[in-house]
């Protein structure tokens, strides 16, 4: 395995290697939490429907436990954007364990550290970060940032968006809201309210009245179905926060470094958010993330006096920090290529009648017609790709339930990998 690789499979999926894993992880986690679809194998089309235990992943492949190789279009939650185990990547995490591993968030900082938040003021325009360990976490921080500058609880967030499960951010995602969000609406509070995203706006004296001091949005929503809102629309969204003195959110997690062609969406659609979420591709593998915001809305929190206000113990990770500038010196030669390569396969896409939205290297491709995303998705695994559905449907939309294929591959993914997927989508819509 390469990086470079076309699938192989050499065991019926899932292997006898991934069939015993998973039956081992079954008897200790929560059942909650990995998906055992045999029960749903009947309904999928399928033999079996386990997931199958990854042993190695190198650039956009992956090799399971069996020795089958996949050639990936999910970048592990978007997470591979440089690729998996990138070169650069791994020897600056080996080059930082020989150093340092931990140092002690808040109180006791590193060089690593330092540099990384220098490099990321460079790269966004933004003045001030909060580094964090998840996506999470850095929607967390921002609408802590948000309530601290503008004194308003209310949170203004949109339909279909998704930015986390804690408690914290629960309450302001609406993707599948039934299944997350309404078990536990007894303990979230009454602060959220959602409008269509892309749609029509409120008005300033709306949010005045409702006390809304952030406003929360994806520029391009990722696990609610890769919906790009209108031109004009997030600029909209930009001068209604003006006029009416809340503080503007962007949630780049998903569309950030590189992803949708340059390093973050707001920059190509000329919007400067308050405050800026990243996450995923920040460090190749490292859960680090950040929330980055203008100074005139970081600095309200005030300075601290020796007990921070927000901070976690690994606040800064030496490792994670190490990694994410090197992520971030790889990304730097990739970023150039994502739109033409974008371009190819979004046109390969329309030549076969499959409407696709999206932009960069995250597309939706909306399936008009045989079975839906879940389906496709799995018979997709089989033929040695990894694909994940995404959408939901509602009133007025496709009755079935995933309704868009998503792909976001590692940036580095070649031109016969992705000719290879397209081939053997052909062969799943057949």
């Amino acid at each position: 395995m390469n990086g470079t690789d076309l699938p192989l499979l050499r065991t019926s999926l899932p292997g006898p290697g991934s069939r015993a894993w998973v039956d081992r992880l079954a008897r200790t986690e929560c059942p909650a939490i990995t998906a055992r679809r045999a029960r749903r194998a009947a309904a999928l089309g399928v033999a079996d429907d386990d997931p199958v235990v990854w042993r190695s992943a190198l650039g956009a492949n992956v090799e399971d436990v069996d020795g089958n190789v996949f050639v990936d279009l999910t970048a592990g939650f978007g997470v591979a954007a440089a690729g998996h185990r990138n070169p650069a990547v791994v020897a600056a995490l080996h080059a930082q364990a020989d150093v340092l591993l931990h140092a002690m968030g808040d109180a006791f900082p590193d060089p690593r550290r330092i540099e990384l938040l220098e490099r990321l003021v460079g790269l966004t325009g933004l003045d001030k970060v909060i580094l964090g360990s998840s996506g999470s976490d850095a929607v967390e921080a921002a609408l802590k940032t948000a309530r601290v500058a503008t004194g308003r609880d209310g949170v203004l967030a949109f339909d279909r968006s998704y930015h986390g499960l804690p408690y914290g951010v629960l309450a302001a995602g609406d993707y599948k809201a039934e299944a997350f969000r309404e078990p536990f609406a007894g303990q979230l509070g009454p602060h959220v309210q959602h409008a269509p995203f892309g749609g029509e706006l409120p008005t300033a004296a709306w949010l005045r009245a409702r006390g809304v001091g952030a406003v929360l949005v994806e520029p391009i929503q990722g696990r609610g179905g890769v919906r790009v809102p209108p031109a004009g629309w997030l600029a909209r969204l930009r001068a209604l926060c003006d006029e009416a003195g809340a503080v503007l959110i962007f949630d780049e997690i998903y569309t950030g470094f590189g992803r949708t062609g340059g390093w973050f969406r707001f920059q190509a659609v000329g919007v400067r958010p308050d405050l800026l979420c990243i996450g995923k591709g920040m460090a190749g593998g490292f859960p680090i993330s950040a929330c980055l915001g203008t100074a005139a809305v970081m600095d309200a929190w005030g300075a601290s006096h020796g007990e921070a206000l927000h901070t976690q113990t690994f606040l800064g990770n030496p490792l994670g920090c190490a990694m994410a500038l090197a992520s971030i010196g790889a990304l730097e030669g990739m970023i150039p290529g994502v739109l033409p390569r974008s371009a190819w396969l979004r046109g390969e896409l329309v030549q076969r009648g499959l409407p696709v939205r999206g932009e960069g290297l995250l597309l939706g491709i909306a399936l008009p017609d045989g079975p839906d995303a879940l389906l496709t998705s799995r018979e997709l695994l089989h033929k040695g790709f990894l694909v994940l559905p995404a959408g939901e449907s509602r009133a007025g939309d496709d009755p079935r339930q995933a309704v868009v294929l998503a792909l976001t591959p590692p940036l580095c993914i070649t031109r016969p990998q992705l000719q290879a997927f397209l081939d053997a989508l052909d062969e799943v819509r057949s």
